[in-house]
């Protein structure tokens, strides 16, 4: 009898329709003389798991397998509307369910005070659900890293142009004051033959101090940050001090090539401001040079665009070594002092008038140029001047030629508009003629 109980039980738990655990007590009444006679039979466990492919796999696969996309997707711009992947897990506390149970020793201490925890059920928390969707959905949005619009670099996307602080501290050194700025940041590869196609990072920036001392180096890297760390510590240790006139500006106009890439840096006024290309202007900021002008041709290789620029920077010569170059005085003329003759600077002995040849270089420009002059190629002149009309116009207006400039000259030298007759006969005082004041006259008359 007992052995039809048990296997009676087997074949119900066994049913699918009954719950993954059957705890269930079977007692019967045997006979006294039965050797093998059970009073009350212990409780029969028989525990499974159903089985099907949501338990079989991981959540990683599970999230795979809905949210991947093909090589060919990828390339068609699929990836972009892709669903982002959550962390299901999050927020999940083992213990706390959407039954609120107290269950001491999991999510409660066994023991409080003196007093032993006994498990009771709490009253459900409606918002429980509405906090765990918000959780989840919070870790998807990527929190960007605010920097200032002068911080940001070149554009908002990629790394040029950004600042990366000070080159680690070398014994005593601390580089206080130092900057490091970005300058390039691509991905390179390289074909070895038991690897396959290796990529790395490779990086190139400049560090410098603002007062006259910088350096560039290249760094490379599996990954970007040990690349630019790698990069930033080299530039340190090729640090090149650069010249500046009047701690603003270069000495001189000057021409420099690397490669295939030209530069022309021409000397500014202070309040002109960088008026060049990006790395350019990157480099004056960490050197110290507030004013310039700079023109590229040729290759926009962006290394040869800075190794150039060092080149033309150490190849100034200061004035006073022009003026022992060529034993004269170097004179400066300035339109805004009216032309008035400055000497910047004087040979220890100058030579005499008849020691100056006839096809001597003279001009400053033209010999800190190596003798040669940069052709500005002309403007196009518009279609129209090329008609009829322009001709007819310009004979129209014949008269009217230079007429402002010379109105704002005598506001300049009298302060009021006159002639030379104006003396004589304050009567032919010249006045802009205007219908209204006309008629006023006649009217005063």
């Amino acid at each position: 009898m007992a052995f039809n109980l048990i296997r009676a039980s087997k074949a119900l738990v066994s049913s699918h329709l009954l719950p993954r655990i059957v705890m269930r007590e079977w007692s019967c009444d045997i006979s006294q003389n039965s050797i093998g006679y059970l009073k009350n039979q212990t409780p029969l466990i028989n525990s499974y798991r159903q089985g099907s492919f949501f338990n079989r796999t991981t959540a990683e696969e599970l999230w795979k397998g809905a949210t991947a996309v093909s090589n060919a997707g990828r390339k068609r711009g699929r990836m972009k509307s892709r669903r982002v992947i959550k962390n299901l897990n999050r927020g999940q506390v083992i213990g706390v369910g959407k039954v609120n149970m107290v269950w001491p020793g999991l999510n409660a201490p066994i023991i409080r005070g003196r007093e032993l925890v006994q498990q009771q059920r709490l009253p459900e928390d409606p918002e429980r659900e509405k906090k765990l969707f918000q959780l989840r959905d919070s870790t998807q949005k990527r929190r960007r890293i605010k920097l200032s619009p002068l911080e940001r670099g070149w554009t908002g996307a990629k790394p040029g142009g950004r600042s990366i602080g000070p080159p680690d501290p070398v014994g005593d050194e601390t580089f206080e004051g130092f900057d490091t700025r970005i300058l390039e940041y691509k991905m390179v590869s390289t074909m070895t033959g038991n690897m396959g196609r290796k990529r790395r990072v490779s990086t190139f920036v400049i560090t410098g101090n603002g007062n006259g001392l910088a350096g560039f180096a290249v760094g490379k890297a599996s990954e970007g940050r040990p690349a630019l760390r790698v990069a930033k510590n080299r530039a340190a240790m090729k640090l090149i001090y650069i010249k500046r006139y009047k701690e603003h500006t270069v000495y001189h106009d000057f021409v420099c090539q690397f490669g295939k890439t030209r530069i022309f840096v021409y000397q500014k006024n202070e309040g002109f401001g960088l008026v060049c290309h990006r790395a350019i202007k990157t480099c004056c900021d960490i050197v110290g040079i507030k004013n310039l002008y700079a023109k590229v041709e040729g290759s926009h290789n962006l290394q040869h665009i800075i190794k150039a620029f060092f080149i033309g920077l150490l190849q100034q010569k200061t004035h006073e070594e022009l003026a022992e170059e060529k034993k004269l005085h170097l004179v400066e003329f300035r339109k805004e002092n009216g032309n008035y003759p400055i000497v910047v600077a004087s040979p220890t002995e100058v030579r005499k008038p008849e020691e100056i040849k006839s096809d001597e270089i003279l001009d400053f420009t033209q010999y800190i140029m190596g003798g040669k002059i940069r052709y500005i190629k002309p403007k196009h002149p518009p279609f129209y001047t090329k008609l009829p009309s322009w001709q007819i116009r310009l004979r129209k207006t014949a008269y009217l030629r230079n007429k402002e400039e010379v109105r704002t000259r005598i506001y300049a030298e009298h302060g009021e508009l006159r002639s030379f007759l104006t003396d004589e006969f304050p009567t032919a005082k010249p006045s802009l003629w205007s219908k209204d004041k006309k008629t006023k006259e006649i009217e005063e008359e």
